[in-house]
């Protein structure tokens, strides 16, 4: 029996990810003219059509480089070319305040949440693949952020869907070579000025040479297990947190919990007071922990986004 194509194993993935869709539904595809979202394109398609489905391509131009502007243009002749009708270019600007990359990542994932919103979409559909969620592990593993931090990105959650976290890059760019789709290689991709890009450049070749191939699949079973354990935690964490005050948690209900369901409960709790998503790591969970388990007088604490938690009566204070 011959081996599957590339195309038809990334249908495949589409396919299952469609499967609680029904006809009429609409979904959002994230198309930059790359690789792996050119990939998924030329796969959702047919699928979605096949299901009575309406698929709207979305194209984000960040307006970071000269020629990005050309470069949507060309990504949605690319899609023309294969099928698609609805097509949406949406240029964005991108202001730098944490760095490129993740000031880029919240202004495209406002867009896209956006543009779902105007279209009544279930679903926005991203092209990240396995060597994407590997580099995910690693950089989550060098901030030392946790379980949440290491278990990667989610193949689903809210109305966002990685169907691809299976496919590897090299199976993608075969994919648009099979579907006849000439793809982007943003420069950004090769640029060692990003910590993603020596992860992707240096880094995982390096292991694979020291320590054996299969690193990339190894690294992406671990973060499947520990999403497992992350998200049993996190409802532990959850369903405790709704029996307290958000800015102003008994010390006594804190000491009697593990440590894994305190520290996920105190950060939540510094998230709601204020601290913007995902700026909090390990370093900034550890004072407010002593608060609780190793108090000797010390004074507040002052977290990011201006939060600041301090013991009072008993309690920890957050404002």
């Amino acid at each position: 029996m011959a081996e599957p194509t590339p195309l038809y194993q990334i249908r495949l993935a589409v396919r299952r990810e469609l499967e609680d869709l029904s006809a009429g539904d609409t979904v959002i595809v994230a198309a930059s003219g790359g690789a792996d979202s050119s990939a998924l394109a030329a796969a959702l398609l047919p699928e979605c059509e096949a299901k009575a489905i309406k698929v709207v391509a979305l194209i984000i131009d960040h307006s970071l480089q000269k020629n990005s502007a050309d470069v949507a243009h060309q990504a949605k002749k690319e899609l023309i070319k294969i099928g698609y009708e609805n097509i949406e270019i949406r240029k964005i600007s991108v202001e730098i305040t944490d760095g490129i990359e993740a000031s880029a990542r919240r202004a495209r994932y406002i867009a896209l949440n956006d543009v779902a919103r105007q279209h009544s979409a279930v679903a926005i559909f991203m092209g990240h693949t396995k060597d994407d969620q590997a580099e995910t592990v690693l950089l989550g593993l060098a901030r030392g952020s946790g379980t949440r931090s290491l278990s990667g990105m989610a193949q689903r959650i809210d109305n966002y869907r990685r169907p691809l976290l299976s496919i590897t890059r090299d199976q993608t760019e075969a994919a648009c070579e099979e579907a006849g789709m000439k793809f982007w290689r943003d420069p950004h991709n090769q640029s060692m000025e990003f910590t993603r890009v020596r992860v992707r450049e240096n880094v995982l070749p390096m292991m694979e040479k020291e320590i054996g191939p299969g690193i990339a699949d190894a690294l992406v079973r671990s973060a499947k297990l520990l999403r497992d354990d992350a998200d049993a935690l996190d409802q532990w964490a959850d369903d405790v947190f709704e029996d307290l005050e958000p800015n102003s948690l008994d010390i006594a209900t804190l000491e009697g919990l593990p440590r894994a369901i305190r520290t996920r409960v105190i950060r939540k709790a510094i998230y709601l007071a204020g601290a913007p998503s995902g700026s909090l790591s390990a370093d900034h969970i550890e004072p407010v922990e002593s608060l609780v388990t190793a108090w000797k007088g010390q004074g507040p604490v002052s977290l990011p986004g201006g939060v600041t938690v301090e013991r009072i009566s008993g309690r920890l204070s957050l404002s």
